[in-house]
């Protein structure tokens, strides 16, 4: 019988959720054998290459990583070595000759109660919907993207109404943590064939698109809560913004906090453009005879 400790997978994932996962596990001793992440990329205006989040935590733990381009470059490395394979926002489709190497398979994690909200954005997508909950949900995966049957699912405890409106970056947190601590639950039970796996009822998957800049536009004009989760959802990237006119000419402001307060939006701090972040009051004072554009 497999213990958590003698259990060898590898770990896929690039982003901030993923990072956040790693460090969960690393405080709970419970790290990945390999961890694989996407090549650094240029960034900037000096384009330089920079490492994403889960490359910055591998070199602050001193954990072996391995960037390849493609994964048939460490195919001969990932054969025969590990025992299941662990997915948490890669950033890549896995093919079917990778997802078919480990024993016991490859197991993703996915911030939402799936099948709703499949796709690359499901934690923007919800703090933006109706839905009242959601979770995390670890599934066996296939060749379709958050499609495969569900291994182990878990609801995040959502206290209303003061943490129904969290920010993308602090449900990002809670549902990473919520994550790891599933993986951690459920991984030797996996191995040792004691999880039966549920299909998802996929006439009720919901999807998800990417996120582009053009997103974040907000209308002043618009219900305040409808404003209020845009500006939730979309900081710090790619910013909820809307636009002003200054000397004739269209003057984009981020918003980078807010508040809805009976019933209405309170835009505290911005990022005028071209500016560093300031108190929409200091604004004003430099620029009191834009105030009346605020006033929707």
């Amino acid at each position: 019988m497999n213990k958590k400790s003698d259990i060898k997978f590898v770990f896929f994932g690039t982003g901030d959720f993923a990072s956040i996962v790693l460090d969960y596990l690393h405080k709970n001793n419970f790290c990945p054998a390999l961890i694989v992440t996407t090549p650094n990329k240029p960034k900037g205006r000096k384009m330089e290459l920079i490492p994403n989040p889960v490359k910055e935590w591998a070199n602050k733990n001193s954990k072996v990583i391995v960037q390849p381009d493609n994964l048939n470059e460490i195919r001969d490395l990932l054969v025969g070595a590990y025992d299941v394979f662990v997915i948490a926002d890669y950033g890549k489709i896995m093919p079917k000759h990778i997802l078919n190497i480990p024993n016991k398979g490859c197991l993703n994690i996915h911030p939402s109660l799936l099948p709703k909200f499949r796709g690359s954005s499901p934690i923007q997508s919800f703090i933006l919907s109706e839905e009242e909950e959601t979770g995390t949900t670890i599934i066996y995966m296939d060749e379709q993207i958050d499609h495969g049957p569900i291994v182990a699912q878990t609801h995040l405890d959502i206290k209303c109404p003061s943490e129904y409106l969290m920010s993308y970056k602090e449900l990002e947190k809670k549902l990473a943590e919520l994550g790891a601590q599933l993986l951690i639950n459920t991984l030797p039970e996996w191995i040792n064939d004691k999880i039966k796996t549920k299909e998802q009822n996929h006439n009720q998957a919901t999807f998800t698109k990417k996120i582009k800049k053009e997103d974040g536009l907000i209308n002043l004009n618009d219900y305040p809560e409808k404003n209020m989760k845009k500006i939730l959802a979309f900081t710090p990237w790619p910013g909820a913004y809307f636009f002003i006119k200054k000397s004739d000419e269209p003057f984009r402001i981020i918003v980078t906090e807010a508040e809805l307060n009976e019933g209405k939006l309170i835009i505290k701090k911005i990022k005028p453009e071209g500016k560093n972040e300031m108190p929409l009051s200091d604004f004003f004072r430099g620029n009191p005879d834009l105030k009346n554009q605020f006033n929707k």
